[in-house]
């Protein structure tokens, strides 16, 4: 009798790993050549007629992104020859995520929800250094705040950053320095607001500047007679690194 049971477990893991799997039906060997790695639907998908108490969903581990941390001992270029690149997670914590280890080494400002592990070029440098943890798609809510945060837009590939601040305006100046971020090498949006008014004062940036402004964004412009009133007023600042 055990001889038959391991027989038997050694036949349909053969056949696993052979085949793709639909969940409801059994190893499909069919579909062996399909697109289709893992099909769950079947009789439980509203295609299929199914009632509103019959669907069935997926549950994504729950991780920690702020301390989460790979583990390489796979991660031999055959079992995860990707280096985990296009891994999904739903991450749980709020914070900043750890850089030393086997972690991106790029932080990153996460909140609970649906993230993907960014990493194109791990297969040829062989590590997890080079990616980044991203929002998938807009499922992910991104709070912007006071420090740097990862949003869900890519521009080329390259990932924008936002941040937000304040600046105080005397009502004379018809151009407004605010303090570039870190590493910032370009603009891609700002927007100037009052929280709490209903406002929003600009949702552009005229010019941006290297110079002695040390690389300030400059909101407004001097050739044009446009003056923000006297007070202090909020800002989101989107930019690439």
């Amino acid at each position: 009798m055990k001889n038959i049971l391991c027989l038997l477990a050694l036949t349909t893991l053969g056949s696993l790993i052979n085949a793709q799997v639909n969940v409801n039906n059994g190893t499909q060997a069919t579909i062996t050549n399909s697109n289709v790695l893992l099909d769950g639907s079947s009789s439980y998908s509203a295609e299929a007629g199914a009632g509103p108490n019959v669907g069935k969903g997926v549950v994504i581990p729950s991780v920690d992104l702020v301390n989460f941390e790979f583990d390489l001992t796979l991660a031999d270029g055959i079992t995860f020859p990707t280096y985990f690149d296009g891994m999904i997670v739903y991450n749980n914590a709020t914070g900043t995520t750890l850089t030393a280890g086997n972690r991106s080494s790029t932080a990153t400002a996460v909140a609970p929800g649906y993230y993907f592990f960014y990493n194109p070029t791990g297969s040829s440098t062989s590590s997890v250094n080079p990616g980044v943890w991203r929002p998938l798609g807009g499922s992910s809510r991104v709070n912007v705040g006071t420090t740097e945060t990862v949003t869900n837009t890519a521009i080329n590939n390259a990932q924008v950053y936002a941040i937000k601040g304040t600046f105080a305006a005397s009502g004379t100046s018809t151009a407004v320095d605010i303090p570039s971020p870190t590493g910032m090498t370009a603009m891609y949006a700002i927007t100037i607001y009052r929280a709490g008014t209903n406002t929003v004062y600009s949702r552009e940036l005229y010019s941006y500047t290297l110079g002695t402004a040390a690389g300030n964004a400059i909101t407004g412009s001097p050739s044009m007679s446009v003056v923000y009133p006297s007070g202090t007023y909020d800002y989101v600042l989107e930019y690439l690194k």
